[in-house]
């Protein structure tokens, strides 16, 4: 296995020589069994974190477990004892099935999948964990903490034939399957970039939850929640409002810029980046360490994607639609429709070949929330990969890492998807064209 070298003052991603010993040990370790499921098997679910995104993963599963009994939870795992009793009470289950620690949970014979929805500086452990007891998984985004976790990650379910599901949803969203079709019926001719944005605004500032009365440390296990973060005293704010914190997360990007990156790459491919930058400030909501507003820039082989986000407006939702440009037509992804609009040299070209001066196609369809997850469980009786599986997780990982790592350095950073390394100087594109041979000196 390659190492990412490469020289950091932060912890965002951790050197090779931290990251690797302990995925190492993991590897080694002997995969444990599982149950192989058949067509009509019900799955065993086991859910660890129970806060806000891991309660709505409980109603959900709940609703779909008692519409078909095709999925069943049988456990969870929470540290806040507050949310151990929400946990019971949305799932009816007992006090018995209710884990402080989650290996007890991944160990459990009658579990055959395990959904984590926790701090992203915890993803890669669980998943990992979940995996070595024989277990198939949902890894709610962002994949993970540090891009060589991903790549670890990616490989084990690779070599080890397991089910990864990565929790964004829209890469099962009807118009993204819709506007896949148009790009391959090559209506927008050459791509050229692509523009997203993903913003929300509010008077106390984004990702300021509540912080309850309740959550004390003798209620909230703050040890095991630290985890592999520095060590620091007990915060509530950190612990109810961690995304403002770079110690368990990327901010904007791993929570929402995510989202934006996965259904473009979803339509035109899963790849490498080859340069990522990004800039933005914290500009209004001063009681965080990452940023309000952000800007990322990601190039690819032969298109680029920008996606800008912000915690302090919501001005960019309600006037820029995720939009493709091509050389010959634009593609805009308005909600439940797709609209392609010729560029003014291809217009006869393009009426020729759809009959339309501008075409509509309706992207209409089932809630992709549910049908995230039920593709997950179908590529578990399958064995199939799912429509966010662990490569491309991985792929998307090191696209929004850098770009954490862009902001936070002040630089461009630099990535080979031949040897998937980051590059401590800059190489020409040139470099990157041909057989991924010609890499010189410069990389890390």
């Amino acid at each position: 296995m390659e190492s990412i070298a490469v020289n950091t003052r932060r912890d965002f991603f951790g050197t090779a020589a931290a990251a690797l010993p302990a995925a190492r040990s993991l590897l080694a370790a002997r995969p444990g069994t599982s149950r192989v499921l058949g067509a009509n098997d019900r799955v065993n679910v086991g859910i660890i974190g129970v806060g806000i995104r891991g309660s709505g993963h409980c109603r959900q599963l709940k609703k779909m477990a008692d519409s078909d009994g095709k999925i069943q939870v049988v456990a969870a795992s929470e540290i806040y004892t507050k949310r151990k009793d929400k946990a019971k009470g949305l799932l009816g289950l007992t006090d018995k099935d209710i884990h402080h620690d989650y290996k007890e949970l991944a160990a459990r014979p009658d579990v055959d999948a395990v959904l984590i929805a926790t701090p992203d500086h915890w993803h890669f452990r669980m998943a990992m964990d979940a995996m070595l007891a024989g277990k198939d998984v949902y890894l709610e985004k962002p994949m993970t903490y540090k891009i060589e976790e991903a790549k670890v990650l990616a490989e084990h379910v690779k070599s080890n034939g397991r089910v990864m599901q990565i929790g964004s949803q829209y890469a099962t969203e009807t118009q993204t399957f819709k506007a896949r079709e148009i790009v391959q019926q090559g209506l927008l001719g050459k791509i050229l970039f692509c523009q997203g944005t993903y913003s929300r605004n509010s008077y106390h500032g984004e990702w300021n939850y509540t912080v309850d009365p309740e959550g004390t440390p003798e209620n909230i296990d703050w040890k095991r929640f630290l985890g592999s973060a520095p060590k620091r005293p007990f915060s509530a704010d950190r612990y109810f409002r961690f995304r403002k914190y770079w110690d368990y997360s990327g901010g904007i990007s791993t929570d929402l810029l995510y989202h934006r990156l996965v259904p473009f790459l979803s339509i035109l491919g899963p790849q490498f980046p080859l340069r990522v930058s990004a800039n933005g400030g914290i500009y209004v909501q001063k009681d965080r360490e990452v940023p309000d507003t952000m800007m990322t820039t990601i190039e690819y082989a032969d298109f680029s994607v920008m996606m800008l986000s912000s915690m302090a407006c919501d001005a960019p939702n309600n006037f820029v639609h995720p939009v493709i440009y091509g050389h010959e037509a634009v593609m805009e992804l308005r909600g439940k429709e797709v609209v392609v609009t010729p560029e003014p040299l291809f217009k006869k070209k393009f009426k020729e070949k759809t009959g339309a001066d501008v075409l509509h196609v309706d992207a209409a369809g089932p809630d992709y929330y549910q049908g995230h997850l039920e593709n997950f469980f179908e590529c578990m009786r399958t064995r199939k990969k799912p429509n966010l599986d662990a490569d491309f997780g991985y792929k998307a990982m090191v696209a929004i890492g850098l770009g954490v790592e862009a902001y936070r350095e002040q630089k461009q950073m630099l990535f080979d998807p031949a040897t998937e390394r980051i590059l401590k100087n800059g190489l020409k594109r040139e470099t990157f064209e041909g057989d991924g041979k010609n890499v010189d000196e410069t990389q890390a």
